[in-house]
């Protein structure tokens, strides 16, 4: 560890990164400008803390500080988190650098623990590339290892739920990902030098809990347009699954066969509150994964509006949803059924149809929690639809058929909705799935793999969306070309022109009743 940080220290400038040289890092930490939360950690070398920009602690002296493009680069140089400004707490940005799609599609799997059971070559060969390959990405990139990126994330978060629950330390180190306690207590003795225990109790009391659960903050880069997506998941709500009432969102989830309850409502800060009830603590980080995918929180949307406000004809649409986000899926099964059900009818129908399928074989969930928010059932799973009868709940038949062999697929192989090697592997894997054309697999690429860069451009509403002054639409093809200048961010513009098109019939019907009033009052 020592022998990292001395080679730390001998290339400052280096490790702060692609596009910062050491002075404005450090002018960073002297304003503790809020803008570079996330982007860069700052070592301290007399002391061997790592801070974010924004810590309250007097910034020291340049000689002894460098600088960090991720907290895991900073953590395998030797440096242990700082106490007081929490880095677990800072908005997690690596994934949205821009920088290598291949090290954005690991850093998901890692996240949703890809190496919990694995190892760096499972990871590189799920992404196409070769070990050393991937490692030396990561250390370009990120500045770190795989393998010290998902130790960061583990310590990172069981130091997040000793400070904010009152979880035992036994399940801290089950939830958190540690094979056991004692390797948990040892990681937090070598790093903090002092037990998990002791760091609790140093700490001033800001733990809640929900009954029979847990609540952590999960924080983002602001801004933030909770209301966008409050609203995209209410439309799209399923009955006895989902309830979405004004600042909170609940459903029901299963992971790895174990049912449970998520709520999630905005923070009184830059930080979603989610409230999580599950049986096995281990669903905990795959939990947290899901919800952070869901309500898009890895992204950064200066970045992402400042590139796609060049176009003049995004640039007023971002100027009006500045904190617009692209939402993710909660499973990609669940994505896909409801994408196939949304085939050639509106969203109120396919949601009702999806509400059919829940009731038919959504199997029930017994949480007075859950009953009391009005949550009853679970998604189906693939293997409780096959063989089953599906055009039955009222569908074409050769609808209800793609889904039962969807579901057949799906079943054989769960791996199918992970990230692949490129964005156009990915759309071909997708596209041979029963029921999947184009659309549909760049749409699940969007939500369930969380590719940036899709965009199913033969949608009719984004055609619509761009529209010229004499309502002529561009053609697919068209529209695919205009989009290149867009990219890596093109699952985000299509976000906004999708919620452009959604507001059209609603300034055109205002429109039209203050014609008719004019022409009222003119007569």
């Amino acid at each position: 560890m020592s022998e990292n940080r001395e080679t730390s220290r001998a290339a400052p400038r280096i490790l702060c990164g692609m596009d910062m040289t050491f002075d404005a890092c450090r002018q960073a930490f002297l304003t503790r400008d809020p803008r570079f939360d996330g982007r860069i950690f700052g070592g301290v070398k007399t002391t061997g803390i790592y801070c974010r920009p924004i810590c309250p602690a007097r910034p020291p002296k340049a000689e002894n500080m460098t600088f960090f493009p991720t907290a895991a680069a900073a953590q395998e140089a030797g440096f242990r988190p700082c106490l007081r400004c929490r880095p677990e707490s800072s908005p997690d940005l690596g994934a949205w650098r821009g920088t290598s799609n291949t090290v954005s599609r690991a850093l998901a799997l890692i996240e949703a623990g890809a190496m919990d059971a694995g190892d760096v070559d499972t990871l590189a060969s799920r992404l196409g590339v070769g070990e050393r390959q991937l490692r030396r990405l990561f250390k370009q990139h990120l500045g770190a290892s795989p393998v010290a990126v998902a130790q960061t994330r583990r310590v990172l978060l069981a130091k997040q739920l000793i400070h904010e629950t009152h979880l035992p330390m036994g399940e801290v180190a089950l939830a958190a990902g540690f094979g056991s306690v004692r390797r948990f207590n040892e990681t937090f003795q070598q790093l903090f030098g002092r037990s998990p225990g002791h760091l609790r109790r140093s700490q001033a009391a800001e733990q809640s809990s929900a009954a029979g659960g847990i609540t952590v903050r999960l924080p983002y880069r602001p801004p933030y347009d909770w209301d966008a997506i409050e609203g995209f998941l209410a439309a799209r709500a399923i009955p006895g699954v989902e309830v979405v009432t004004p600042r909170r969102y609940a459903r029901t989830l299963q992971v790895d066969g174990v049912c449970g309850v998520v709520t999630v409502t905005p923070g009184e800060g830059d930080f979603l509150v989610a409230e999580i009830r599950f049986p096995k603590v281990q669903a905990l980080p795959a939990v947290i994964a899901r919800i952070r995918r869901v309500f898009d929180l890895a992204a950064d949307p200066g970045l992402i509006g400042e590139h796609l406000s060049q176009d003049p004809a995004l640039a007023p649409l971002i100027a009006a949803r500045p904190g617009l986000r692209a939402p993710g899926a909660w499973d990609g099964f669940e994505l896909a059924v409801r994408a196939i059900l949304g085939q050639q009818i509106t969203v109120v129908a396919a949601r009702n149809l999806a509400a059919k399928l829940v009731t038919a074989y959504g199997a029930p969930i017994d949480d007075p929690v859950a009953a009391k928010l009005g949550l009853t059932r679970v998604f189906p799973t693939p293997e409780r639809l096959v063989g089953q009868d599906i055009a039955a709940l009222g569908m074409p038949r050769a609808r209800g058929a793609a889904l039962e062999a969807l579901a057949r697929t799906v079943a054989a192989d769960r791996a199918i909705f992970t990230p692949r090697a490129d964005l156009e592997s990915a759309i071909a894997a997708l596209s041979a799935l029963p029921g999947v054309g184009e659309w549909t697999a760049q749409y699940i690429a969007l939500r369930e793999l969380r590719e940036p860069d899709a965009f199913p451009h033969g949608d009719i509403a984004l055609q619509r969306a761009l529209a010229d002054g004499e309502g002529r639409r561009p053609t697919a093809p068209e529209l695919l070309a205009r989009s290149q200048a867009w990219r890596p961010w093109r699952a985000y513009a299509a976000q906004h022109l999708w919620a452009a098109d959604a507001v059209q019939p609603q300034t055109q019907a205002i429109k039209a009743k203050r014609t008719k009033t004019d022409a009222r009052r003119a007569a």
